[in-house]
């Protein structure tokens, strides 16, 4: 669900990101990023159960997108399993992921 939480673009995500879920995922955030050139999109992860290695590269697509339009995109997790996984595949170097929408730095 995209929603603007203090001025920020936030996409929160709930559920399974799964191969099931994916077009839906892909379709929400390649949106948010398309409209809103030159902003920060930020994902929202907190009430995700799970995700795939699949859904989480779609995270690296969009912000290459972002980035290509002078914008971003930034993850908030607070989910260790989740934050743990975002860093075994280095996309913490690529994406900033922050605990939560207000301890972001640069919000």
């Amino acid at each position: 669900m995209l929603e603007e939480v203090a001025g920020r673009v936030v996409l929160a995500v709930r559920g399974e990101l799964d191969l099931a879920t994916l077009p839906t995922f892909r379709d929400h955030l390649s949106r948010a990023v398309q409209r809103n050139p030159g902003q920060a999109v930020f994902v929202d992860l907190d009430e995700v159960a799970s995700a795939d290695d699949v859904a989480l590269c779609v995270l690296l697509a969009a912000a290459a997108h972002a980035r290509r339009n002078h914008g971003e995109v930034r993850v908030v997790c607070s989910l260790p399993h989740l934050r743990d996984r975002l860093a075994e595949l280095r996309l913490d170097q690529v994406v900033s992921v922050s605990g939560s929408l207000t301890a972001d730095p640069a919000a």
